[in-house]
This record gives structure tokens, sequence and C-alpha cells, in this order.
């Protein structure tokens, strides 16, 4: 369930969300979380479904009935449930389900009150207020009032806290709080993203307030105001949240939400062959070869769409290996896109050469991919200094050969098949690549955010918003930053700093073609490909309504008839 990922955790890019690969996921809808760079996804992200399963309306037209469980999917197990320290999709995914926020995206991706019972966007966008609804109470009874917003808002802005996050509330000018359920929250000038910058889940301030939040037990034993409540935490094994009674949107139907940690995709799916597993995100294989039938078709229900998330190659610009642009530039030209889409997607995705999705406002479709021509990459990299020696020998430069690791994470099958495409395209023009899966918690804390790599493969979320500041200001080319390749660019920065001062789309969008065409020449990273999300759901559970917000958007509707029910909370 994973990659699904529900509602924003703020933050732009609210951080690697990567989600590239298939998953398994579950939980609110990717359309309402921000980028974490992610293990793999289930449903992976936004995206109306483009093919439900047969006689849905059908099942949808009973009446729901509570109770049941469902048990989920992920590769990688959550590393910290206070998600403002977290940068990983899987602490993303089960704390959405355990907290609250202001705000979230509704089915059809428009801006909508969560725990808000109202909004309003004054002075040209540059004040916000908010009334939260009364009632709503932590799940130790205290009232959840504008104090934990303020809270929570304080500690995301204050220097002694590590979070990825921090950048979009640093353009607050001042926070007010009117009386225990509203807030006024102002600007100095526009900033485009300041609406779903409070998409954050809200913390309880009167349990964290004098607690050390880099060493606290509510970062294993979370207390929220959400749909769910942590009840087990076995760490790599599984993570348990059982129901909770009174969610201010209405009680859950299903009773118990448990993730499986399991770490490859083969395995999982053995697992949901033999019904042990309720839903994951399918490899285009399972999807295309392994699920047909009129078996299949009577248990498992399956989706089609293409994802809000992107692959890519990333190279560490501060190696001296990757500093030069004509090396990367050689690099893209000696990948063919089109074959990692054949062969490892089997056509289920497309090649893309930017950070937006294919025909979004955003993305720039005057973008003209490099061509796989691997003449030209050779005469780039002989402009370089690199020379290949003899007949099909190595590439040479000052006595060294051009040499480096990709590393991506275990279990995802469609980032070590990229590598190994990739590794295969690259020796042929006399580059040695050899491919590194690393698990995924130590991937992300002992590689990633230190910068502890050479190249990676990874993927990101593609938010409804286009802002991609976090992930490409130099000012996030720092350790555990977004900008973990350390690109670094002050003519970007300029046109990052200005997408996010204007509400005018048309504005936006000038800044915006304008960034894609420097990534596009500069090749921090090599795009690779937008997957198509390719979850699977066993067919008793019912309530499920593709939208532009993907399948699961209206999770907690989900239901599950009794006599197919396999746990109760009441029979407890």
């Amino acid at each position: 369930m994973n990659r699904l990922v529900r509602r924003l955790v703020p933050m732009v890019v609210c951080l690697l969300a990567v989600l590239a690969a298939a998953s398994g996921g579950c939980g609110p809808s990717d359309a309402d979380r921000e980028a974490k760079p992610s293990s793999m996804r289930a449903e992976s992200a936004r995206g109306g479904a483009e093919q439900g399963a047969a006689g849905e309306d059908a099942a949808n037209a009973a009446t729901p009935v509570v109770g049941g469980r469902l048990i989920l999917g992920e590769i990688g197990d959550a590393s910290n449930l206070i998600t403002v320290l977290s940068t990983d999709s899987s602490s993303a995914e089960v704390a959405s389900h355990i907290y609250t926020r202001l705000l979230k995206y509704d089915k059809d991706l428009n801006v909508v009150p969560e725990a808000a019972e109202s909004f309003e966007v004054l002075d040209g966008g540059k004040r916000l207020r908010f009334k939260l609804k009364k009632g709503i109470r932590w799940t130790d009874g205290v009232k959840l009032t504008a104090a934990d917003v303020e809270f929570t808002y304080k500690l995301m802005v204050d220097p002694k806290t590590p979070t990825a996050y921090a950048e979009n509330y640093r353009h607050v000018t001042g926070f007010k709080v009117l009386d225990p359920y509203t807030m006024e929250i102002t600007y100095n000038e526009v900033f485009a993203r300041s609406l779903t910058s409070w998409m954050i889940d809200i913390l309880p301030k009167h349990l964290l307030e004098h607690e050390n939040i880099l060493d606290t037990k509510y970062s294993r034993a979370p207390v929220g105001a959400g749909a769910y409540t942590l009840t087990e935490w076995t760490a790599g094994s599984r993570i348990v949240l059982d129901a909770n009674p009174d969610f201010h949107e209405g009680r859950p139907y299903i009773d118990r939400l448990v993730y499986r940690i399991i770490p490859d995709t083969a395995t999982m799916f053995l697992e949901l062959k033999a019904d042990n597993l309720d839903m994951m995100g399918l490899t285009p294989q399972q999807y295309l070869f392994q699920t047909s039938g009129k078996d299949w078709a009577e248990r498992i229900h399956k989706y089609e769409y293409l994802a809000f998330a992107y692959t890519y190659l990333g190279y560490n610009l501060d190696r001296p290996l990757f500093k030069d642009v004509r090396v990367r530039q050689a690099l893209a030209h000696a990948i063919d896109k089109q074959e990692i889409v054949k062969g490892v997607l089997l056509g289920q995705g497309v090649a893309t050469s930017t950070p937006y999705k294919p025909g979004t406002w955003a993305c720039n479709e005057n973008i003209k991919p490099y061509s796989y021509d691997p003449a030209a990459a050779l005469a780039l990299l002989e402009e370089a200094g690199w020379k290949r020696q003899g007949d099909g020998g190595p590439l040479m430069k000052d006595g060294k050969p051009f040499a480096f690791t990709i590393l991506t994470n275990q279990g995802n099958e469609q980032r070590l098949k990229s590598a190994t495409i990739i590794q295969s395209r690259l020796a042929a023009i006399g580059i040695a690549v050899k491919i590194r899966t690393v698990e995924w918690a130590s991937f992300i804390k002992e590689f990633v955010n230190p910068g502890n790599f050479d190249a990676v493969i990874l993927g990101w979320n593609i938010l409804q918003d286009p802002d991609i500041y976090n992930v490409w200001h130099s000012s996030k080319a720092v350790e555990g930053g977004l900008n973990f390749v350390r690109y670094r660019n002050p003519e970007m920065d300029e046109l990052l700093e200005k997408g996010r001062r204007t509400l005018d789309q048309k504005e936006r969008k000038i800044y915006y073609d304008k960034i894609q065409e420097i990534l596009h020449r500069d090749q921090p990273y090599c795009f690779l490909y937008v997957p198509k999300a390719l979850p699977a759901v066993q067919a008793r559970v019912r309530g499920i309504t593709p939208a532009p917000a993907g399948i699961t958007h209206d999770f907690y509707h989900w239901w599950v008839p009794r006599d197919l029910q396999r746990f109760s909370l009441q029979q407890q």
C-alpha cells in the first residue's frame, strides 16, 4: 500500500516519493501526498483509472458494513511516524492514516477541507484563514485545537528540527491564533504552494511540546487524530492499525489494516495469489501474463492508468566523474529509453524527458528527447577527454577507466532491470557499470541522504503543483536534503523562486518550461519513464471507485461483505 500515499505530507515534493515501481499500495490517494522517495508503490500515484474490474458497479451498489481487515504489501518498513522527520513513502503511507490535516485533495484533485471546517484565501493569496472543526479529539481524548496546528508549524521552522520540508513554512510571516479553532496565516508575498503546504500532518502539542523530537517514544508509538491508530509495529515484519471509532470524518468501514513488509514483488505476488494479501501493485509481467483467466477475474480486480510518478537515473554531481555536462549528455545518448519501456515495463508506461506527467499543463511538450545514438555519445565523451582504448576497449582518461556503480533499492524489479539494461548499453561504449541493491531503510539513511553513491535509480511522485524547489534548488543540496544529487545552478534557483511567487498559471508555465529546458540541457538526472500504476485488489473488497485521484481517494469507504470478513474488532 505504499506509494499510494494518501494525503500529502507536506513539503513540496514531500519528497521522495518516488514512486516508481510497482508496489502494493493502499491508503488514501497518492494525489493527496507529496513526494517522498519511495521504495515502490502500489497504486502509485494519482491519475484516473482507465480500466476497472467487471461487475464493479453491481458490487458497489450493496450496502456497506463495518468489519474485516485488509492486508497490504509494503517493500520497505517505515522509519519514523513523526513524518516531519522522515523522507520515505512507507512512513508517509502509514502516518497518513494516523494523523489528520487541515486540507486534502478530493477525487477530482480539488483542494477541500479535512480537519478544517472551512478555509479562505484572502488578500490575493497573501493571507489564509482556517477554521477547525469542533469536536476533533486526539486518540487519548484531548481536543485538537489551533494550538496544535501552530505547534506543528513552529516545529517545522525550528532550526533544530532536521526536516526536509521547512522551506514551505519559512515563507510564512505571521501565524495568529484568533480563537481555539481559528487561525490566520500571512505571507509578505504570494506563495503558490501556500494552500497545499497545509496538507501537513497535525501533531499533538500536549504530548510533543516538551519531548526531544529526535528521541521520543512517539516516533514509534504515535498519538494522532486520524482514521486509524497504531496497535503493533514489529520492525521489518508488519505494522498493524485499528480503526478509530471517533474519527471526525466518520469511522472507516474496515476494522484493521495490516502492512506486511515483504522485500520483493515476486514474493509479494505469491502472497496475493495465495490470498494472503488483499492489495499490491503489480509488475507489468504480473499484470499482463500472470493474472489472466476466469479464476483471476473472479478473485482479483485489476486497474491500469498512467501514474503521477517517474523513474530516473540520478548522478552524484559532487563526484568528479559526473561534473562535466558533456559526460551526462553523452550518457543520455547512450541509454535507450524505449528499450527500457519495452523490456522492463512491457509497454506499460512511456519514456520521459521531464519531471512532469505527459499531457499535463506543466509539462513542456517541446522538449526534444536525446536520441539513442552511441556514436554521438562517444563524440561527446571524447570532447570531455575520454578516449576508447582500441577496438571495443574501455574508455580511459588520465590513466583511469570510466567506471561507476548504480545503486538502487532491493525488491524493486523494474529498477533493477532498468539498471541492467543501462549497464549493457554503457558497456557497449566502454563504460564499466556495477549494480548494487540495498535494503530500503539503509539505502535512504546510509547512501542517499549523505550522498554516498555514484548514481542511483529512484523515482518521484509528481505533484499537482509543479513547484519542484525542494528537489532542485541549490539550498537543498545538503545532507538530508531532497537535492541529494547536489545540483547547483543560480539560473535554476531564480526560476524556481519566481515560479512559486505567482498564482498566474500562464506566467508559471513560462518559468517551468524554462526549468525543464535547463534540466534537459544539464542532465543531472537522466529521466527514464513514467510507469502505469497497476494496482490489484481482492474482489471481496467493495466500494472502490476509480477517479482522477486514483482508486484510494475514498479508501475509508472501502468495505468487505460480512460473510467474506476474516476479522472483526467487535469479536475481540
